[in-house]
């Protein structure tokens, strides 16, 4: 006669990991690629106050102007000539995207007109306007 062999309690009470960590490591995969990465301007600006200033959190693209009117896109200056071309370049990664200009409240207004201008001629018509609640 066969004899059944009586494994221990400890040998019973295993549990297997491996499927709770397969759906743990995918849903990190699924969180990584569907969060949307915001890319800051790059500088502080000193905004306007508005009474009717409203929060728009959907922008992705930032672009600052300084006091000086030096643009800043990405954390780096650019020439106001080639905000076009760096619009283009964002929008091809996220097609949806929005601008947002920071511009500081000592900034020329000339100046921040040629920079919506230049976000326009990208392609984009969803433009904003950054300023400081009062």
């Amino acid at each position: 006669m066969a004899r059944k062999k009586h494994s221990s309690a400890a040998e019973e009470a295993q549990v297997d990991m491996t499927p709770m960590l397969d759906i743990v490591f995918i849903m990190l995969i699924f969180f990584i690629v569907t969060t949307s990465f915001v890319k800051e301007s790059g500088i502080e600006v000193n905004r306007p106050k508005a009474q009717q200033a409203s929060k728009k959190p959907s922008a992705n693209i930032f672009i600052a102007i300084n006091e000086a009117g030096i643009v800043y896109m990405e954390k780096r200056e650019v020439d106001i000539q080639r905000v076009r071309a760096n619009v283009e370049r964002m929008l091809a990664e996220a097609p949806e995207a929005q601008v947002m200009i920071q511009a500081d409240q000592a900034a020329k207004h000339g100046i921040v007109v040629k920079v919506m201008d230049q976000v326009k001629a990208a392609g984009i018509d969803k433009i904003s306007v950054s300023a400081e609640s009062d």
